[in-house]
């Protein structure tokens, strides 16, 4: 608690933090007097986390949330510990990440008592939507009006003012102008669309009021704790706005309480930025979050297998510091959201990173661009199915399944915890109808199911979506029972040649090589010995090295 105390002081350097901290305290009893249910304590190899919303299947005239728990409790359950359940609060836009009520649910999804029932199938995760909240929101509608109880929770700005400093995720612009019900207008800080209003924490209200939210989640259910855009949090105008000192010690302090509440709840921060930045979120490594995305990993792994080359990924690999024990990357190749491209930024040179760009864009992939200082646009993000990203419209679907369960397999064997976005697991094509109808490039990834019609096609053995949805399947299992593939299990990067991806996971005295035939010829890997082949639980002994076949990978562990 004296550390909590201390992490107040640093943020409201000229306030009198005792009411402050007050508060707090009372509103953490409060939670812990509720008795939490008990979490896991840490993560293994059984942990797989599928990403999916709340309405992602429907029945006529049943909560979606319902209709999802009997599609996982079908076809999901023994693939996926953990569910991510996109925001599914009542909202105003961007399919939920404009919050307009943190506290209930949407009533097309259910009530709380639905996301109770789920949470007897799997453990939970709630997205925390802490930067922003929607314009439709009362907090901000009370604003609007003039309630004096609102007047500070929100970021007025002279448009004068020179912000060309602030780093800016989209090509939208940073202040809004609104009308209040005086007649006034103001300019609002607005990162992402101005119907996403930046909460000022400058406010301490703001912050109790976003602490009592968090709270509130752990005690409806929540085991993992996503911070969606965290790192925007905390202003100062002449900097970036991203990132900073003040930001950190939130997150810290959220840190705190997840602790201090319900320990062994799970804290994610999502900051699609470069990799140093990303992983700063660690602090310590023991005191911020306990999970980073790894952002770097899917734009990685598009390009090794579209060029067919290995050599990005493997130097990149190679110099990836491990996370430590008491935290670890959050792995995952596609989401709700494009596929990033600043991650990569530093890695991969901007001219092949522009190549790749055009590439995808005439096999029919859809781009969202940011604005640079400078006043030029630069690509942020690739939108489009994972599945239609590593395959080239002409493709059969035989080598579309090939090149993208290979890319699973990177996936579900890098260390940390795997994630699979549920039209990854659905075997999803580019969804255009969806575009055209909300007008977001985004949609193109996001496709809704009637609950029918989506099982007819997966239990049809002639659908591509059947034949991506039983390969995944199969080494979710074969990972999900392998002690080696723990998160925090040591890695060994192996460099075999430019057309090949290969590691080794080592714990204790045991081993595991994996191998990645990133290329459409056959490989010859000079590795010897006799080898269990984990997969298919064949023996098998390479005397003369190993040759992979287009886009074959094995898992393979030594019989000593």
């Amino acid at each position: 608690m004296d550390k909590i105390k201390q992490r107040l002081a640093f943020i409201y350097e000229n306030e009198n933090i005792e009411t402050i901290y007050d508060a707090i305290v009372k509103r953490l009893n409060e939670a812990k007097a509720k008795n939490l249910r008990e979490r896991k304590q840490n993560w293994d190899e059984s942990d797989v986390v599928l990403i999916t919303y709340g309405d992602q299947f429907s029945e006529e005239g049943i909560p979606t949330l319902d209709t999802f728990k009997k599609m996982f409790d079908g076809y999901l359950a023994n693939k996926f510990e953990i569910v991510h359940i996109l925001p599914f609060y009542p909202y105003s836009s961007d399919d939920g990440f404009s919050v307009i009520d943190y506290k209930k649910v949407n009533p097309i999804i259910g009530d709380w008592t639905n996301v109770e029932n789920l949470s007897k199938s799997a453990r939970i995760m709630f997205d925390y939507v802490c930067n922003h909240i929607s314009a439709k929101s009362e907090w901000f509608q009370e604003y609007l009006k003039g309630n004096p109880e609102y007047s500070n929770y929100f970021t007025e700005m002279d448009p004068s003012i020179d912000l060309s400093s602030v780093t800016r995720p989209r090509a939208l612009p940073l202040l809004s102008k609104f009308k209040l019900a005086n007649g006034e207008e103001k300019y609002i800080w607005t990162t992402f669309s101005d119907d996403q209003i930046d909460l000022n924490f400058k406010n301490p209200q703001v912050l109790l009021d976003m602490i009592d939210v968090l709270l509130f989640y752990l005690e409806q259910g929540a085991e993992y704790v996503r911070l969606d855009a965290v790192g925007y949090m905390w202003k100062e105008v002449g900097t970036s706005c991203i990132h900073l000192e003040k930001t950190h010690e939130i997150v810290k302090l959220f840190r705190d309480l997840l602790d201090e509440a319900a320990k062994g709840t799970v804290m994610i921060t999502e900051t699609n930025v470069p990799h140093l930045d990303n992983i700063s979120y660690f602090g310590s490594g023991s005191d911020e979050a306990h999970m980073v995305y790894q952002f770097p990993l899917p734009p990685l792994v598009l390009y090794s297998l579209h060029n067919e080359n290995g050599n990005y990924l493997t130097n990149w690999a190679k110099q990836l510091d491990g996370a430590g024990q008491d935290s670890t990357f959050f792995n995952f190749l596609a989401s709700h959201d494009g596929i990033g491209l600043n991650p990569i930024r530093g890695i991969i040179p901007e001219e092949e990173i522009l190549s790749l760009v055009n590439d995808l864009k005439e096999e029919g992939a859809l781009v969202n661009y940011k604005k640079n200082s400078d006043g030029s646009e630069s690509p942020y993000e690739i939108n489009v199915t994972y599945l239609d990203a590593l395959n080239k419209q002409s493709y059969s679907d035989d080598l579309r399944v090939k090149r993208f369960v290979l890319a699973h397999s990177i996936l579900l064997t890098f260390p940390g915890v795997p994630a699979i976005y549920i039209q990854s697991m659905l075997g999803s094509r580019n969804d255009y109808k969806g575009v055209e109808r909300t007008g977001m490039n985004r949609s193109i990834n996001r496709q809704k199911y009637i609950l029918e019609e989506i099982e007819k096609e997966l239990n049809n053995q002639e659908t591509l979506r059947h034949k991506v949805f039983k390969e995944l399947t199969n080494i979710i299992r074969v990972r999900k029972e392998e002690a080696l593939f723990h998160p925090n299990a040591k890695m060994e990067v192996l460099e075999l040649g430019d057309k090949i991806f290969a590691l080794k996971r080592v714990k204790d005295s045991e081993s595991l090589v994996v191998l990645h035939n990133l290329s459409n010829d056959e490989v010859q890997v000079n590795l010897f010995g006799k080898f269990i082949n984990i997969i298919t639980g064949a023996v098998e002994e390479f005397k003369e090295g190993i040759s992979l076949n287009p886009y074959q990978f094995l898992w393979l562990k030594p019989t000593n």
